[in-house]
């Protein structure tokens, strides 16, 4: 499983830290390998047609959120009907950013309370997290300003939430949220943004994708 998730990175060209602190090591294959894999190192990369570009700052994006291409059209129909309705007048980059980080897996790691989202979601789909409360158990749940997301008490004890305190304390958060590093309880204080969220692909070109 490691290999083939750094084999995306190194395929996109791109770290999407899929593996949590092993990227940030002298482990990560973009450091060790930083070519495509299949291709040895010297060799040239061939250029790319606009529908090749197109198609790769998508596969970064998805990746990046870890959700299957069906998941991810979704979320891009959504914006694209959500223009077209006149329901809401923003820019289509950051209305596609906002759904992607308020999904519970993404808000999850961003506190801190996983190491990337791919074990975010596995742990939330267990019943390991509450939204006000109640037990959710879909990654994809939209959380709202003011929601509450906490470990659930019957989970504390748990290998992966013990000593968690520690290294939260020394994990920036991003200006939306909040964190109780005591409680592990969460807090979605503001909107997410497209500046702060600081994703690796040029959005613009994933929308062109999917016009055609």
């Amino acid at each position: 499983m490691t290999n083939s998730k750094c084999k995306i990175c190194r395929r996109l060209g791109v770290k999407l830290f899929l593996k949590g602190e092993r990227c940030l090591s002298q482990k990560c294959s973009m450091v060790r390998k930083p070519y495509p894999p299949g291709e040895k190192r010297k060799r040239r990369t061939r250029s790319l047609s606009g529908y090749g570009r197109e198609l790769r700052e998508k596969q970064k994006l998805r990746n990046w959120y870890n959700l299957s291409e069906r998941q991810f059209r979704n979320y891009v129909k959504k914006v694209f009907n959500s223009l077209k309705s006149c329901q809401i007048k923003e820019d289509t980059s950051n209305l596609l950013i906002r759904l992607l980080e308020s999904r519970l897996d993404n808000v999850v790691f961003r506190l801190g309370l996983a190491p990337f989202r791919r074990q975010a979601r596995q742990l939330i789909s267990h019943g390991h997290f509450l939204v006000n409360g109640k037990k959710v158990n879909k990654p994809s749940y939209q959380v709202k300003k003011g929601d509450i997301i906490t470990v659930s008490p019957s989970s504390r004890k748990k290998t992966i939430f013990q000593n968690l305190s520690l290294i939260l304390k020394k994990r920036p958060l991003p200006t939306w949220l909040s964190l109780d590093v005591e409680k592990l309880e969460g807090k979605v204080i503001g909107v997410p943004s497209l500046e702060e969220a600081e994703p690796p692909a040029d959005i613009p070109l994933i929308f062109e994708f999917y016009s055609k």
